[in-house]
């Protein structure tokens, strides 16, 4: 099966076109992701299949509704509409969570959905889907997120719950396919080797010195790293994450098709570059580590000499593209 049919039938309709009954469906598609690699679910997991977009015009959902879904379909697939404004890098939504969020293996949105309101270890506070909605704003986003309870925030999280149509709140099996599942790090990490596997496999996309394609001032393919990229407070700059993310679903198209060793590496190598400085930072970046290093930081490179320039890798005050470090939305949450 071509790897770049088969990714775009996943993230589109054709899987689940109308009329094929839900277990037929279900098959399919299952059948597809074992074909490109992919783990087959454990018989305790549930298996959700996303709506798509032609299932929301052929839904008898208020028009009012389909229009805010949309709008949030919008927001989520072209995030760039809001730069200057909500977002300061080359990030859009679907950046991350590939096939408009629905992707399996490439964090899907919709989970978020129906476990949240639900404690998060980052920042040690109960959250709602808004504020995590926020973080990535914040963090991936290197920017300033809608207002809570603003036309934006309400539609993009509409289109997280449309996401999750069917699906119990709070479900008690494991998700299928939820996240970007690190595979087991090798023993070693080779920096040489994830910038030699980098300029052959990703520099294509990503160019050479990691800015990313722009065309027309506008982003094809994102900025691993720089001041187009996400800060030091974004989730994919803890390593495992990101080499989850390279196996899953790097080279676009072709996942799957590095080996273990080759994603870390060259997770290894694009978490030794810099970006922008991460929100939280106290103004000292080894103080910063102490503070978030047990809850985040432990995962990054964050404080740590940098094998490309021997230089301590967050040690700046560089901010990216917008005028402020924090915004107001990060903030702790109690009820004391």
């Amino acid at each position: 099966m071509n790897p770049t049919f088969a990714i775009t039938a996943l993230a589109g309709s054709l899987l689940i076109a109308g009329g094929v009954a839900a277990n037929e469906r279900t098959e399919d598609y299952l059948n597809t992701l074992t074909e490109l690699g992919y783990p087959a679910p454990e018989e305790n997991e549930l298996v959700h299949i996303p709506p798509t977009m032609q299932d929301l015009e052929a839904s008898d959902m208020h028009p009012e509704f389909k229009r805010v879904i949309r709008r949030g379909h919008d927001l989520f697939t072209n995030t760039q509409q809001l730069r200057g404004e909500n977002v300061f890098n080359d990030m859009n939504c679907s950046s991350c969570h590939l096939g408009e969020g629905r992707m399996p293996f490439s964090a899907p949105v919709w989970p978020a959905a129906v476990t949240l309101p639900g404690f998060r270890g980052k920042n040690g506070h109960v959250n709602n889907l808004e504020e995590r909605i926020a973080g990535c704003f914040t963090y991936s986003m290197n920017g300033k997120p809608p207002e809570y309870g603003s036309d934006n925030m309400l539609a993009l999280a509409a289109y997280h719950q449309w996401l999750a149509k069917g699906v119990e709140m709070y479900p008690e099996k494991p998700i299928y396919g939820r996240g970007f599942p690190a595979p087991e790090r090798p023993e070693e990490l080779s920096y040489a080797n994830g910038e030699k596997l980098y300029q052959e496999q990703c520099a294509v996309c990503h160019s050479e010195n990691g800015e990313g394609l722009q065309v027309d001032s506008k982003t094809v393919f994102p900025a691993p790293w720089g001041d187009g990229s996400n800060n030091w407070g974004a989730g994919i700059v803890r390593v495992f994450t990101a080499a989850g993310f390279i196996k899953n679903n790097m080279p676009l198209g072709q996942p799957l098709s590095l080996s273990d060793q080759e994603a870390w590496d060259i997770a290894y190598y694009i978490s030794n570059q810099e970006r922008p400085q991460d929100p939280r930072y106290t103004g000292d970046v080894k103080e910063t580590l102490e503070k978030y290093g047990p809850t985040f930081h432990k995962h990054s490179l964050y404080g740590q000499a940098s094998e490309a320039t021997g230089e301590t890798l967050g040690d700046h005050d560089n901010t990216g593209e917008k005028d402020f470090l924090k915004p107001d939305t990060v903030r702790p949450r109690t009820f004391e």
